[in-house]
């Protein structure tokens, strides 16, 4: 979800508490119409002369201070927590390069292609903390990287698949699906294949960002967007 729709809808989640604290803060008390209330009878009576119930309930304005300030107080850890559940499931991007965020080692250290080179060949391919902190692939292609980067949580249910040299595949070691090099499932019961992201080099840092265009692999809109 982007951020902008976020932060409308957190926007609005609390307008909706808050016109839902004036609501509730208004149903401790009855309403109290004017014609119940005898001219001339004491502001502090509960009772008629005769005993009867007039309606009247006193201190009006202090006690539907208090309702609201009750409620008001409720709302504050209500909306704490409202906010505390949406950025655990949307949690917002890191800054970077074009949107992007920069690849992470398994202790979260950013990687530079310098780095990289150092230790991959071409073809290699390593696991690094990418979007959100999921395991993507880098791909080594010559004396660089791919623009892309593959996603390593399977779409059945959510192993890491490692990568298989011997036979040029993404095997996920759970339940057999398979995919081809590209990330293409090639073999069930995986449904889809392997997300998708984006992989540029700025000032030397490796940045991985979102994929939003049409998977190439399938010609289909990506499902992970």
């Amino acid at each position: 979800m982007p951020r902008s729709q976020r932060s409308r809808s957190l926007a609005l989640a609390a307008v909706a508490i808050l016109a839902g604290a004036c609501l509730l803060s208004s149903a401790f008390v009855a309403p109290i119409r004017p014609q119940q209330l005898a001219r001339g009878s004491s502001p502090v009576a509960l009772q008629s002369a005769s005993g009867e119930y007039t309606g009247f309930v006193p201190d009006m304005q202090r006690r539907t201070l208090m309702n609201v300030l009750v409620v008001a107080i409720t709302a504050v850890p209500a909306l704490v927590v409202l906010g505390g559940y949406a950025f655990y499931f949307y949690p917002p991007l890191p800054g970077g390069g074009a949107g992007g965020v920069p690849a992470g080692d398994v202790d979260g250290t950013p990687i530079t292609l310098a780095t990289w080179m150092k230790t991959h060949r071409e073809g290699d391919r390593e696991l690094v903390q990418g979007l959100k902190g999921e395991p993507f692939y880098l791909i080594t292609k010559g004396d660089t990287i791919k623009d892309f980067a593959i996603g390593a949580v399977c779409t059945h249910l959510g192993c890491v698949v490692p990568w298989n040299k011997a036979v040029n595949r993404y095997c996920c070691p759970c339940h057999g699906s398979q995919y081809d090099e590209d990330g293409k499932v090639v073999r069930g019961p995986a449904p889809l294949s392997l997300s998708l992201a984006h992989v540029a080099t700025t000032d030397g840092n490796i940045l991985v960002s979102p994929w939003p265009e049409t998977d190439f692999r399938t010609g289909l809109k990506p499902w992970w967007s």
